[in-house]
Formats: C-alpha cells, sequence, structure tokens
C-alpha cells in the first residue's frame, strides 16, 4: 500500500540512491571492487539530470527508465523491417521488390517458388492477359529515339535509365558506381539537378538536368550562364537535356544546400561559393510563362548545337500543362521529350505535406500527357519519359502501356548498389555509403563490383521484360497496347486499362469488361 501511494519518480530515486549507498558500504568493506562505485554514480547523473531537465516529459517524469522508451524507439524501424515486415508490407518498397532487384543485380537465381503472395482478389489488383499465341521480344527493339524535326543529334534511348540524382546528395563512389554501370549496360545516367562532376564522366552517357539553382550553368548572382551552359552541354557525354521544373516527391518545392555541405568540391561542381548555404528555388529565373519556357528550351537546344531537349514534371495543376502544349501549336517550338514524375517519386528529404499530399501519382500523369499531346496532334513528335517506383519488367511494361516511350528508375538503382532501405538519406549516415559524403561510410563502397550489379540489374530487368511482353503477344515495346492490363474495381469486375484511361478510342472492341457474376 505504501508503494502505491509514492509516485514513480520517488521510487526510482528511493532505488537508486539506495544501490548507491548499499554499493558504498560493500566497497567501504572490501566486498566489491572500488571502480564498481561508477555505476551508481553514472545513474545517480542519470536520475539528475533527466529530474532536472525540461525537454522530455517521459524522462522527467520516469528519470532512467524513460530512456529506454527512446533507446527501443531508435531501432524500431531495422526490428520492424528484419522480423515483423511481411513480404509485401514494407514501405516505400516491400521486401518482394528489394528482393528482386538484389537477385538481379547480382545476377543470381531469379525465381519465386511455391505461388503468389500478392492477393489477386484485393480491389486494386492490377495484372495483364497473357497470350496463348507468345511471341519473342528481341532486346534490340528496346531502345527509342529521342529527337524531333527540329533536333540536329538524336539520341538512341534505352527504354530504362537511371533517374535523376545529384553528385552531393549520393556519395562519389555511388555516383561513379551508377556512370560506370550505364556505360557497361548501354544505358543513360541522369546527372540529377546538382551538376556535372568528375564522377559522372566515367564514360557512360549523361541526361544533364538542369533546376531552378542553375548549377554547373550559372552566374553569381545564381541566374542562368549561357557560357557555362554552352561549355558543358557540347561535352561528348551529354546527350539529352532535361529542364525540371517540378519533381514528384516535393512539387513546387525549392531546396537547400547547406554550409557544412558546401565543399569547396561540390562548390566548384555547382559554380557556388563554398562554405555558404544555397538556395534552389522553387521557381526558375530564367522564364515566368509558357511561352517564355519554349523559348528557353530552344536556346537550350542551340547553345548545345542541337541535342535533344526537354523538361521534367510533376502533373499538379492540368490547365498550367495544357497551357505549355498550347504554346507549342502557338510558336511552333516543340521540346524532344517530356519527363513525367508521379508523386510517389522519391527523394532524400522534403516536408510531409509535399512527400504525401502534393502531385499526380505516375499511371494518372501518363494518361493524361499522352491524351493531351494527342489532341493537340503532337504525340509523334515528343518521347514520354515515366519515372517512380519502376523497378520491374510489369512495372515498364505497365508505364508504356499508359503511355511511355521510355522509363527511369532511381530507387531501383540504389538498390542495385546496395541500398537497404534505411531510411537515412537526410542524415548523412547511409550505412551502406550511398547517401553520405562520410568517407568513412563511402569508402565502403567498391566501384568495380557495384557497376557490374548496376549493368546486371539493368540486363537482367529487360530480360524480365521482353519475356513478359513476349507471354502477352508482343514483340516489342511500341506494339504494347493497354487493353491486356486489367484492375480489379470491386470484388465482382475486373476492368481494362483501355476501358478505364482511354474510352474515347475508336478501337471499342477492346473495352469489354470481365464480368465474374
Amino acid at each position: 500500500m505504501f508503494l502505491k501511494k509514492l509516485a514513480a519518480h520517488q521510487i526510482i530515486w528511493a532505488s537508486t540512491l539506495s544501490f548507491l549507498v548499499i554499493s558504498s558500504v560493500l566497497i567501504y568493506f572490501d566486498y566489491l571492487d572500488y571502480l564498481f562505485l561508477a555505476v551508481p554514480l553514472l545513474l545517480v547523473y542519470l536520475l539528475i539530470s533527466d529530474t532536472f531537465q525540461s525537454k522530455h516529459t517521459v524522462k522527467k517524469n520516469y528519470p532512467i527508465v524513460g530512456r529506454f522508451r527512446y533507446f527501443l524507439e531508435s531501432f524500431r524501424p531495422e526490428m520492424r523491417q528484419y522480423f515483423f515486415e511481411g513480404e509485401l508490407d514494407g514501405k516505400p518498397f516491400n521486401r518482394r521488390q528489394r528482393t528482386i532487384v538484389y537477385q538481379r543485380a547480382k545476377n543470381v537465381k531469379q525465381t519465386i517458388s511455391f505461388g503468389m503472395q500478392d492477393d489477386p482478389n484485393r480491389i486494386g489488383y492490377e495484372w495483364a492477359a497473357h497470350s496463348i499465341y507468345p511471341k519473342r521480344a528481341d532486346k534490340q527493339f528496346f531502345r527509342t529515339t529521342v529527337g524531333n524535326s527540329q533536333c540536329l543529334q538524336p539520341y538512341s534511348a534505352s527504354i530504362y535509365n537511371i533517374s535523376a540524382m545529384s553528385y552531393g546528395a549520393l556519395s562519389k563512389t555511388a555516383i561513379s558506381s551508377l556512370n560506370k554501370g550505364a556505360q557497361k549496360g548501354g544505358f543513360a545516367h541522369n546527372t540529377g539537378e546538382g551538376g556535372i562532376s568528375d564522377f559522372h564522366l566515367e564514360g557512360g552517357d549523361l541526361i544533364w538536368q538542369i533546376g531552378t539553382g542553375y548549377f554547373g550553368c550559372r552566374k553569381d548572382d545564381g541566374t542562368f550562364s549561357e557560357e557555362l551552359f554552352t561549355e558543358k552541354a557540347n561535352f561528348p557525354q551529354v546527350k539529352m537535356i532535361e529542364l525540371k521544373l517540378s519533381q514528384g516527391a516535393k512539387p513546387g518545392h525549392g531546396g537547400l544546400l547547406p554550409g557544412e555541405k558546401n565543399t569547396p568540391e561540390i562548390a566548384k561542381i555547382r559554380n557556388i561559393q563554398p562554405h555558404i548555404a544555397v538556395h534552389s528555388p522553387a521557381g526558375h529565373t530564367a522564364f515566368s510563362n509558357s511561352t517564355e519556357l519554349l523559348l528557353f528550351l530552344k536556346r537550350l537546344r542551340h547553345l548545345s548545337n542541337g541535342k535533344p531537349v526537354g523538361f521534367k514534371i510533376c502533373i499538379g495543376r492540368q490547365d498550367e500543362f495544357i497551357d505549355i502544349i498550347k504554346a507549342m501549336k502557338e510558336t511552333g517550338i516543340v521540346p524532344d521529350f517530356i519527363t513525367v514524375d508521379g508523386a510517389e517519386g522519391g527523394t532524400g528529404a522534403a516536408p510531409l505535406e509535399f512527400i504525401d499530399y502534393m502531385g499526380m501519382a505516375l499511371s494518372d500523369a501518363l494518361i493524361f500527357i499522352s491524351k493531351t499531346l494527342q489532341q493537340f496532334e503532337l504525340r509523334d513528335q515528343i518521347k514520354i519519359m515515366a519515372s517512380g517506383k519502376i523497378i520491374t519488367g510489369f512495372d515498364i511494361a505497365k508505364a508504356i502501356s499508359l503511355g511511355a516511350d521510355a522509363c527511369y528508375s532511381a530507387r531501383g538503382m540504389m538498390f542495385a548498389l546496395g541500398c537497404i532501405q534505411a531510411l537515412q538519406c537526410d542524415s548523412g549516415k547511409c550505412p551502406v555509403g550511398i547517401a553520405t559524403q562520410d568517407k568513412a561510410l563511402y569508402k565502403g563502397l567498391d566501384i568495380t563490383e557495384k557497376s557490374v550489379r548496376v549493368a546486371h540489374f539493368h540486363n537482367n530487368t529487360l530480360k524480365a521484360f521482353a519475356e513478359f511482353i513476349g507471354a502477352c503477344g508482343f514483340d516489342s515495346p511500341k506494339a504494347i497496347t493497354p487493353d491486356v492490363f486489367y484492375r480489379r474495381i470491386d470484388h465482382k469486375t475486373n476492368e481494362s486499362f483501355t476501358s478505364l484511361f482511354f474510352n474515347d478510342f475508336k478501337n471499342k472492341a477492346k473495352t469489354e469488361k470481365i464480368n465474374l457474376n
């Protein structure tokens, strides 16, 4: 009864002080070594520290004991991932998805045994209809030519490439591995908006991305520099120029390079002053409307001697995208490609409101953009690049069925490098040396080994893609149609992508529902 009347912190105080007294007595009579006194003294220090601090109520009310709450919370994600997470539970990528990337990157067994683990009866489940007359899809057709009649140097791009990841966000060994992997596999590597570093120049083809900060091609006042752009855009490794308007994980949001991360090396690459915080504004300063945007793209095409130019966008306000397309018809300036980033795209750091509640999902955006370009009779002149959680052959085939000509992957390529989805990208403490500038961490990433894994992942994914579309009766990506892809919309009905998204197409024969009644 007496103990019940005491507050928890009083019991902890009494227990700790009693331990100190008893230990002192035992040491005095030589029952314990005097060094043992360090234990109760440490507990007393923690007791006083917790009791008289004001930041953590749990620790104040439950000194010493309350610390276990924060200790257990510190490794909760790891415990959940390794011991409690189901094969299909993990976010943003589940264990099943991560495992297939690891297997393909290591070029080991990639088959699954016993049966499917997903539920084909759940609402939202997507699948493809196979053909009893399968075809053999040839990988030589797994490229698309980017460059319309206004382009002087068209580029034959793989249908699967490395998405935008900057040096600075990723380590030098990670960037070098990705670029060498791109060279080995014959696909392209998007630089990200952080500029072209020496680690991007390992032999792989580059898509140079230019963001609102104009890193690598900016004047001292942060505006666009024609001279610096012309110099780097004409590097032989640079095959395409991508102007970033917005990205899926944080559309409409700028960025900040903290002064402590702005090393002399990073500053030289980005053409900024070292050791100072540098902001990337939310919007561009080189243009302020759709017509000026197209004139700027025309300028980039001219300065790069006719290389393919395009822009990257996460769809938000649809009327603004339509205005850009209308301006193309009015000005006659047509970019060579549009990169569509879905709201499910990744980033190193973004506010919760932006990463969870801003922007259109990739599937919806692809449908919208493809339909809009067709409506304005521009689809044949502009290639569509899709980005956002594309890591399997099914993901590629689905994106193409909805309007994409080629795809990007960022996190898939990071998994190929060895990413374990520790969700520490913004901490600088990436345990596998990918998203960090800590030499003690990134030096463990072996460039020779990891570049081979990146190439293997690309090659094996396209092999899986070939087998998948062949089973559906297609012999090339261009032959893929949305009528063979289905989504369960309720417990009794599967509906084809054609019926769901392209009902205005002329071929009404491909809009039938499969009714399970």
